[in-house]
Formats: structure tokens, C-alpha cells, sequence
């Protein structure tokens, strides 16, 4: 009875909680999602009772390939670039940080709270210094000219040129071979469990549609000039090219300066926490230092480095402010599906095609998240 009892305590405890949570956490994304469906916004908006017919997914497929919504495309793009860099700068910066800080140089504790301090500033205080320093017209454009050079002319957050094009109009054949990539992938580690039956059901599938997306791409770049070539369905009537713009670089690089810190905090109590016994083994083995962190001390981080990337890749969806702060909102080669679903909802009054862009993003935080918590679930049990 005792147990029983404390059962309905911790439930009644926790049951307001689990109230608001409902309400305003899920109640208000089933909300946006039930929105997206409908048109909100092609009348009166505004209305005391605006009118909200229902139009299924065409939200979604006017975001995708509608031609008055190329802005968001590329903003799509610039956010895969932004979460790439972002994971690629900060989790490798901060491993390299905290790997010479564990081997206790003069001063550790000040260059710990020098690298640890961005953190601790908010995107909105971060643009606005970043923004200082990557002024055409100053900051460290002109740092050459103390030395007698002449001083840079790159256009750090206002560049049109990009690199690394594609053509959106044949979207699907990348779409196959990174499905197929991945379904690959989990076939092969359903494989490697003897246990487990159903690798091949990945596996099969995800040969097929690599397969087919190889050779659309294939045949889409042997296709004569004025034809489209492929077998897939196009998304566009016509070319439409994307690709990592020049614009986005200075903010990547506020971004992992703010950010490299975090992961150096984490790398360092992890290397600070693998027993000394261990080390102590590795150095009388004939173990160098290189061998020790390559072989022993990072991988032993995985889990540090794992939960590292689900977050960075959380964050890197949450860029409006610091997008917002550097560039301004109408900076379209730096923009993000954020600030698109910011302008689209508040300025526009597209309400219903801001919140199919808000299910975008949920759907593509879902992406990094859903796996990093299944994972976590089978190692509790397993344990």
C-alpha cells in the first residue's frame, strides 16, 4: 500500500506539470500543424474570425516547388550548410582546445574561462560584436593595413556569389541516394547483430533507391543543353540553382566562436574524467600522446561527442537571432527557414504557410533528436 501511495503522490505532483505540457507544448504543435493545412492568410487575416479553408498539403508542396517560394529553398539550403559548419567548427575546435588544456599548460584556468566565456553571451550580443568586426569598411578587413598591406575587400555578410551549386529542379535523384545511403547504413549495422532478422529489409531497399538516384544523376549530367534528362519527375518547369553562399560565412564563424567553448567543456571533463590507471598503461606500454587520443582518449568520448552534435544541430535550426542581428531580415543569401517563417507569418500575414515552415523545421529537429533518444532508451535497457 505504501507503494501505491507514493504512486499517486509522485502522479499528483507531477500531473500540473504534465498539464501544461500538454497544453502548451503539444497542444500548440498539433495547433501549427492542424494551420498548415489550411489557407490563413489569402483573406482577411486579421479578422476577428478569419476564415481557414482546408488545403491539405499544398503549403508544403508550394514551399517545395512553388515558384513564388524560391527564397525559402535556399534558405533551406543555407541551413544544412549552417548546421554542417556549425557541427564541423565547433565539436573539432573544442576537441582541439580541450585536448591542450588537458595537458595542463601555464594558465589553464584563465584560457578555460577565456574560450568558455562566448557562451555566456547571448546570439543577439554575439551578431551585434560580429557584425562590428566583419564590416566591409572595417574591423578585420583593415587589419592588413597596420602592417603597410592593402586591406581586404571581402564582403563578409553581404556577398551574392555562391559555391557549390545545384539545381534544384532535380532534387529527387539527391534525395534517392541519400535514402539510399541510409538505409545502407542501418542494414549493414542490422547485419552486424546476428540477432537481428531485419537488415536485409533495409538493406534491399536502400541499394534500389541509391541505385535509381545514381543513375538519374547520371543521366541528367550527360543530357544535351536545353534537355532535362533523368527519369525522375522534376520539381521545377525550369532551373533553379541553390548553394552555399559566401554571406553565410561570417555568421558561421560567430557561431562556432560562440559554441567552440561548450564542447571544450565537455571534452575536458571527459578527458579529465578517464581513469588515471588507464593512462598511466598506455604511457608504460610505449603508448606517444598522439596514440593515446587517437586510440584511447577519443574514442572513449563518443558519447560526449554524440550528445555534443544533437545539440549544435538543435541550435543551428535556432539561428534567427543571430541572423537577425548580423544581417538584418531581408539579406535573402543569408537568410534560414527561421527567418523565412518569421517574415512569411509577421510581415506577410501568410499564417498558414509560416506554420507549414514552422512543421519543416520541427520535422528536421525531429530528425536529430527521435534517433539520439531511441539510442538512448535500447543502452538503458541494455544496461
Amino acid at each position: 500500500m505504501k507503494i501505491k501511495k507514493d504512486q499517486v503522490i509522485a502522479i499528483l505532483i507531477l500531473l500540473p506539470s504534465i498539464l501544461l505540457i500538454a497544453l502548451f507544448v503539444y497542444g500548440f504543435i498539433g495547433n501549427t500543424i492542424y494551420i498548415s493545412f489550411t489557407d490563413w492568410g489569402k483573406g482577411a487575416a486579421l479578422a476577428e474570425h478569419p476564415v481557414k479553408n482546408w488545403v491539405g498539403l499544398q503549403n508544403y508542396v508550394n514551399l517545395f516547388t512553388g515558384f513564388l517560394d524560391a527564397r525559402f529553398r535556399q534558405d533551406l539550403v543555407n541551413a544544412v550548410f549552417y548546421s554542417i559548419f556549425l557541427l564541423a567548427g565547433a565539436v573539432g575546435g573544442g576537441l582541439c582546445i580541450a585536448i591542450l588544456l588537458d595537458r595542463s599548460p601555464m594558465g589553464e584556468g584563465f584560457f578555460r574561462t577565456v574560450f568558455l566565456y562566448p557562451l555566456s553571451l547571448s546570439f543577439i550580443v554575439t551578431g551585434t560584436i560580429w557584425r562590428w568586426l566583419l564590416a566591409p569598411q572595417g574591423g578585420v578587413n583593415i587589419l592588413p593595413t597596420l602592417v603597410g598591406l592593402p586591406k581586404i575587400s571581402f564582403r563578409w555578410l553581404s556577398s551574392r556569389e555562391s559555391v557549390l551549386q545545384f539545381n534544384w529542379q532535380n532534387m529527387l535523384h539527391i534525395i534517392f541516394i541519400f535514402l539510399g545511403i541510409l538505409l545502407v547504413f542501418l542494414g549493414i549495422r542490422a547485419l552486424q547483430h546476428r540477432t537481428n532478422p531485419y537488415g536485409y529489409w533495409f538493406l534491399v531497399p536502400g541499394i534500389v533507391l541509391g541505385v535509381l538516384g545514381l543513375a538519374d544523376l547520371f543521366l541528367t549530367a550527360v543530357a544535351a543543353e536545353g534537355e532535362t534528362g533523368g527519369f525522375l519527375p522534376k520539381l521545377l518547369p525550369t532551373a533553379e540553382l541553390h548553394g552555399f553562399n559566401w554571406a553565410t560565412l561570417g555568421i558561421i564563424l560567430a557561431a562556432v566562436w560562440q559554441y567552440s567553448g561548450y564542447t571544450m567543456a565537455l571534452y575536458l571533463a571527459g578527458l579529465q574524467g578517464i581513469p588515471g590507471e588507464l593512462t598511466e598503461a598506455c604511457r608504460l606500454d610505449g603508448a606517444s600522446e598522439w596514440q593515446y587520443y587517437v586510440h584511447i582518449a577519443i574514442p572513449m568520448l563518443k558519447p560526449i561527442t554524440i550528445s555534443a552534435v544533437i545539440i549544435l544541430a538543435h541550435i543551428s535550426l535556432k539561428m534567427f537571432d543571430l541572423i537577425f542581428a548580423m544581417t538584418g531580415p531581408d539579406n535573402a543569401a543569408a537568410g534560414h527557414p527561421a527567418l523565412s517563417m518569421y517574415l512569411t507569418t509577421f510581415r506577410a500575414n501568410q499564417f498558414a504557410k509560416g506554420a507549414a515552415i514552422a512543421v519543416v523545421l520541427f520535422l528536421l529537429a525531429a530528425l536529430f533528436i527521435i534517433p539520439y533518444l531511441i539510442n538512448s532508451y535500447k543502452e538503458r535497457i541494455e544496461t
